[in-house]
């Protein structure tokens, strides 16, 4: 274990809770300026609407990438801000790029994926919908970051997009629950905690190990057939712990540990999905298996 891991966790944990005994305070806060805040203006939400460059609805699917790509971001986090590194290297590559905002809490600009996790997948399928219906496109494929890449399996699981989803790539996923860097067992210890947890973040309180949400989403098999489903983790991930229960088992499935491809590759859990660039090109391989290219640690300047 390097030595700011065991320095991380706990100071993650930590910060987890003050975000949850925070989001309260400021949901009521940013309700009552809502009118006035600078993330109403137009200008602002269509720059966020148009994903700094990427969700064109005039791109057409080409015939190397048939399939457009759903970007869907992690636990607060942005369609935007999430994706800065991965939508232009997408882009670049000849694919029809799209990202989303989902969960939202009322009054809440800019951290999402706060609210109920079934209620997020909802969301993501409406989102679909209007993606293929723009591109003419029969599936997608969709890429995601932290909760963003485990809430689509609720999607595809129970609510159609089986038939509408070719692949799905989770980066740093949580797909069987997180003791969220140690922090389920430091909320004993917040008074109030568990309940604001649940009632202030419901998604937070549904990704940890053992929940209701955990439990259902993984009843009867990880995966559903016809879904193409590949996991792309880091050892040195302090936030989904331990980051072997990112792994899913099942037929369609590839696992892939980054430092199996570079060893020396020492991303965390928010770098995985925001900058590395050898997690990128898995992302590519796992999007074309085709044509894929052996992902070593000189993929970072591919």
């Amino acid at each position: 274990m390097l030595p700011w891991k065991r320095v991380l966790r706990p100071l993650a944990a930590l910060l987890l809770t003050a975000v949850v005994a925070v989001v309260p305070a400021t949901t009521a806060q940013a309700a009552g300026t809502a009118a006035a805040s600078s993330w109403g203006s137009p200008q602002l939400e269509r720059s966020r609407e148009l994903g700094g460059g990427w969700n064109d609805y005039s791109c057409k699917p080409s015939a190397a990438h048939p399939r457009p790509v759903v970007l869907v971001h992690g636990t607060f986090a942005n369609s935007v801000d999430n994706w800065l590194g991965l939508a232009p290297y997408l882009m670049n590559r000849g694919y029809c790029v799209f990202s989303l905002d989902y969960g939202q809490l009322p009054g809440v600009p800019f951290f999402h994926a706060l609210g109920p996790i079934d209620k997020s997948a909802e969301q993501l399928s409406v989102f679909v919908d209007k993606v293929l219906a723009a591109t003419g496109a029969a599936e997608t494929d969709v890429v995601g970051h932290s909760q963003g890449g485990m809430m689509p399996r609720y999607y595809v699981k129970f609510l159609g997009g089986a038939a509408k989803v070719n692949a799905l790539v989770g980066i740093a996923p949580n797909n069987h629950g997180t003791t969220l860097a140690g922090l389920t067992n430091l909320l004993p210890y917040f008074p109030g905690a568990e309940d604001l947890l649940s009632t202030a973040t419901p998604a937070l309180a549904q990704q940890v190990v053992g929940s209701d949400f955990m439990t259902k989403l993984n009843a009867g098999g990880d995966t559903v057939p016809g879904v193409r489903y590949t996991v792309i983790a880091t050892r040195y991930d302090e936030v989904v712990t331990p980051y072997r229960s990112q792994f899913l088992t099942g037929a369609g499935v590839k696992n892939v540990l980054i430092q199996d491809l570079c060893a020396i590759d020492i991303s965390e859990h928010a770098f995985l999905g925001l900058t590395d660039r050898i997690a990128f090109h898995e992302v590519v391989n796992a999007l074309d298996p085709a044509r894929a290219t052996p992902t070593t640690c000189a993929s970072v300047i591919g």
